[in-house]
């Protein structure tokens, strides 16, 4: 499907997952926090498939940062390049690095927030694994604010069978550019895990 009308599907298709989740499974998802809307780099916890399906619906129109490997999936990866999914290769080296943050500002510029999950894939919910190295290089190199975002979908979401109750997004503040690494790490780490029991 050409053009806005692919985004449109998209975009229809995660509102009726969400609404699914809500009516369905009855799961009430409530967001704690202001919603950026400016070109971001939002830093978010990764508990469950939920919120990789939901991000198009906490953000408006996000560039997410995906595993290559998803984007080497027959149909499933066309599509995600076709929505503007920016390929992760690790430990690919310089010219992957500078192809990914090439991407990366060319959303920017569009005006399109991007969003990462900074340590690298799902864990396990009250769990707090260190960052990925890479999230502070793409900070530096991108040169946008951050804004962290945690959420205990785990609880809920990621049991084979989901469990009814509450789903919190918690949106935390702005953490401007050019802080030094063991600082954005820190602050970054300590917000997206603010909802994990201690």
């Amino acid at each position: 499907m050409p053009g806005r009308g692919f985004v449109h599907t998209v975009h229809t298709w995660v509102r009726f997952h969400r609404w699914c989740v809500e009516h369905i499974l009855r799961i009430e998802v409530r967001i704690e926090g202001q919603v950026p809307v400016a070109p971001v780099l939002v830093a978010m916890k990764h508990e469950s498939y939920f919120e990789a399906i939901d991000m198009p619906v906490l953000l408006s129109y996000p560039a997410v940062f995906a595993k290559i490997e998803l984007l080497h999936m027959p149909l499933w990866g066309r599509a995600g390049r076709h929505y503007g999914l920016i390929g992760v290769e690790r430990d690919q080296g310089a010219k992957a690095l500078r192809t990914m943050i090439s991407e990366a500002k060319k959303r920017v510029a569009e005006g399109r927030p991007l969003a990462i999950f900074p340590e690298g894939t799902r864990v396990q919910h009250g769990t707090r694994p260190p960052l990925q190295a890479g999230f502070a290089g793409i900070y530096k190199l991108i040169g946008v604010p951050v804004v962290p975002i945690a959420i205990d979908s785990g609880a809920r979401y990621k049991r084979r069978w989901k469990k009814p109750g509450r789903i919190t997004i918690r949106i935390g503040e702005t953490i401007p550019p050019g802080l030094p690494r063991e600082e954005i790490e820190a602050r970054v780490h300590a917000a997206i895990n603010v909802l994990n029991p201690a």
